[in-house]
């Protein structure tokens, strides 16, 4: 994939303001259920909250992927063995290890 948004600037601002809004609300959660100090220390000068969704994604990138991999069962975009041994993906949903079979988590969206 890429990033579709490249060249149509609107639809692109209205991605980032929806994110915005999505993770303003993260972060009013997690003031209410956390010590603020310290929510408010890690994130609170980000009005993009770019951190915060580096560490929603640092903490649900798994289950993101299995979520992705396993509805994709089947597809050829998923390796069938995992780190290119001989053991197999159980019908590319994870491997035994529970990495997921794409092994392109750590790249950007741009460059996937």
């Amino acid at each position: 994939g890429k990033d579709l948004y490249i060249r149509n600037k609107r639809e692109k601002r209205r991605l980032e303001d929806n994110l915005k809004e999505i993770f303003k609300k993260i972060y009013e959660e997690l003031i209410k259920k956390k010590t603020k100090g310290e929510i408010e220390e890690r994130y609170g000068n980000d009005p993009d909250f770019f951190k915060l969704r580096e560490d929603w994604w640092n903490n649900n990138r798994k289950m993101v992927w299995y979520a992705i991999t396993c509805g994709a069962g089947g597809s050829h975009y998923f390796r069938r063995t995992c780190n290119g041994g001989n053991s197999s993906t159980r019908n590319q949903c994870r491997c035994i290890s529970g990495d997921p079979p794409t092994y392109f988590d750590y790249v950007p969206q741009y460059l996937r």
